[in-house]
């Protein structure tokens, strides 16, 4: 029987579990100076998240364990074959994702990161992984690099990048989204607006709460 991908994985994602785990207090650190109030303003701000992001530029800021392993269920579920990624920081969940592509016999998998230090970091993580050849990481403003060049249809999307940003993205990618497309967003709920919209009824889309930090959503008309 052949081993699935996801378990070959499995010491190289713990590696990178331990040390996003390890990072916790300089990811604290970089916004020390930062009021709750200035980070929620940040994180929600359509323009102010970029002096965010800059300052966690060196954070993983990696999905959680069980996160991962949902990508990586969705993907092998869905059959997916086609996969975009908003936000892959240093690859922990794009690994999940493209793991699902290989175990269902292939795939392209498009995955967007503002920080070019970050993008190298995932090519690292992906090439350790035998999975770069699933993986196209375009570097720069994902509202740029997602508006051109992309498959026919979509099977699956994670949204993992600036919050703010979710309900734009997901105009981007809309029109190629499948009946049946699943989404994933991760930190939803520093997104409002996109809550309100793929929950509004007659939006198309059925969505619901997943896990503590989750919305999952399906494309259905």
């Amino acid at each position: 029987m052949t081993t699935p991908t996801i378990t070959s994985l499995a010491p190289l994602l713990e590696r990178l579990f331990a040390q996003a785990d390890a990072s916790g207090g300089a990811t604290r650190a970089a916004v020390a100076d930062l009021s709750d109030a200035d980070r929620a303003r940040m994180m929600r701000s359509k323009t102010d998240y970029r002096a965010l992001y800059g300052r966690l530029k060196d954070a993983p800021l990696a999905v959680s364990r069980e996160t991962g392993q949902l990508l990586y269920m969705l993907a092998r579920s869905s059959g997916a074959r086609t996969i975009v990624e908003f936000g892959t920081s240093f690859g922990i969940s794009t690994l999940h994702l493209a793991a699902g592509l290989r175990d269902n016999g292939g795939g392209r998998l498009i995955t967007s990161e503002f920080e070019p230090s970050k993008a190298a970091r995932a090519r690292e993580n992906l090439s350790a992984g035998g999975l770069i050849d699933l993986v196209e990481i375009r570097e720069g403003d994902a509202l740029q690099t997602l508006r051109a060049d992309l498959p026919d249809t979509i099977d699956l999307v994670l949204l993992d990048g600036a919050k703010a940003l979710y309900p734009e993205i997901l105009d981007l990618l809309e029109d190629h989204l499948k009946p049946g497309a699943i989404i994933v967003a991760d930190n939803a709920d520093d997104s409002p607006d996109y809550l309100m919209r793929v929950r509004r009824r007659g939006s198309g889309y059925m969505s619901t709460p997943f896990a503590e930090d989750v919305e999952l959503s399906v494309r259905i008309s």
